[in-house]
């Protein structure tokens, strides 16, 4: 609604401009509630928590970002940035608790009700790129045995740094990475279980043809030797009958003789006599 009465565009049928804005026809400030301690040089903003604090009054944690309705107040200047101090009260108890600015030091400065959640480290301790500070600078200006100390340190630290470097990488190219080693492991139990899938469904055909119940071993180099060096073959083949038929039927006379048509005939008579009777 604070929104809304700020921007609204409604004006009484009494009201004449040459009287001024409508906002001090009805003795009320533009920003309303914002600026009832105007007077006193407090605006009220919307502060946001710079860092990790513990509230001094019930000792609870309020973390970085947490939103407050804070008093404005303007307490000095450092040279020309002016330093504002922020008054606002713990929404987990009656506490107040006050934040400066630091323009110097480019921070903020805890004044009283609170103190600060240290996660600060030592840049030189981890190792990282500290730049040179202005006495420093100064110096490497003006000291020219200063700067040729200074730049041959740099270069034995760089030097250094190469190597580390180096290594680095040599251990990087024999990384690998996790989803390449997981699809490779992927592949593997894949191809296996293809392979064994396929030995089972041999054993079983197998099984089934032969009307078997029993259960099938691994085969061995071995045994796959041994079933190649084994043949099974008949003594005379089908062409090789055929071929002895042939030749004794050549072999054998075209005409019978008297004794076997006599013998013949007689055999003939009496299987009729005995189909007779």
């Amino acid at each position: 609604m604070a929104e809304r009465k700020a921007v609204n565009k409604y004006y009484p049928p009494d009201w004449d401009p040459r009287k001024g804005s409508a906002n001090k026809r009805v003795g009320q400030h533009p920003l309303r509630d914002r600026a009832k301690k105007l007077s006193q040089g407090i605006l009220v903003i919307r502060f946001e928590l710079p860092y990790n604090i513990w509230c001094g009054g019930c000792g609870s944690h309020v973390g970085m970002g947490v939103r407050y309705n804070a008093e404005k107040t303007k307490v000095g200047n450092y040279y020309s940035t002016p330093i504002y101090k922020f008054r606002m009260k713990c929404h987990l108890c009656d506490n107040y608790f006050e934040i400066q600015t630091d323009p110097k030091n480019h921070d903020y400065v805890i004044l009283c009700g609170a103190r600060r959640k240290e996660q600060r480290w030592d840049p030189v301790a981890n190792e990282q790129v500290v730049p040179e500070d202005k006495n420093t600078q100064k110096k490497l200006a003006t000291d020219a045995m200063f700067k040729l100390e200074h730049g041959s340190n740099d270069q034995q630290k760089g030097a250094e740094k190469t190597q580390s470097l180096a290594v680095l990488e040599e251990s990087k190219i024999s990384m690998q990475d996790d989803y390449i080693l997981n699809r490779m492991a992927r592949d593997q139990f894949r191809a296996e279980k293809k392979q064994l899938k396929d030995a089972m469904d041999a054993d079983n055909a197998i099984l089934k043809k032969n009307a078997l119940d029993i259960s099938l071993v691994e085969e061995t180099e071995e045994d796959i030797k041994l079933a190649t060096l084994m043949k099974y073959s008949v003594t005379t083949s089908f062409e090789e009958k055929q071929k002895e038929k042939r030749k004794s039927i050549e072999l054998r006379p075209l005409f019978e003789g008297p004794s076997s048509v006599s013998s013949k005939g007689k055999e003939l008579k009496y299987k009729l006599g005995k189909l007779c009777f």
